[in-house]
């Protein structure tokens, strides 16, 4: 039951993250008249035809800029945490230390060379 609950909070939030734009252009709408009369900036203009458009594109750009530094901050926590927990599977996991030893070979390799192909360049 608690999963199912807590699923469908995540799934809400999702979607309503999503519809911001879209609640404020309906909360535009409900109240067009109120923000056409009091919050407009071209009211005392009304042969704009303005009717409070300029305040829902401020809006929706404020709400734009949001979602944008919304996300750049997910992303950066995200990134955060990945690295930490890279990190900590870095400092819990073992010290692996292995000391190789090579014998010591008693007669030196000889490197039989074509010297047909090492060749000085030619000065012209």
């Amino acid at each position: 039951m608690f999963k199912r609950f807590v699923a469908i909070v995540v799934l809400f939030a999702l979607i309503s993250s999503g519809f911001s734009r879209f609640v404020v252009f309906a909360a535009y709408e409900v109240n067009q008249k109120f923000i056409a009369d009091n919050l407009c900036e071209n009211r005392s203009r009304p042969l704009m035809h303005c009717n409070g458009k300029c305040y829902l594109m401020k809006k929706i750009k404020a709400t734009e800029e949001k979602e944008k530094k919304q996300e750049k901050e997910n992303q950066k926590n995200s990134y955060q945490e990945a690295s930490q927990a890279f990190f900590v599977r870095i400092a819990l996991a073992a010290p692996l230390v292995v000391h190789l030893k090579y014998p010591i070979s008693a007669t030196p390799l000889i490197v039989n060379r074509s010297y047909s192909i090492f060749q000085p360049p030619k000065i012209a």
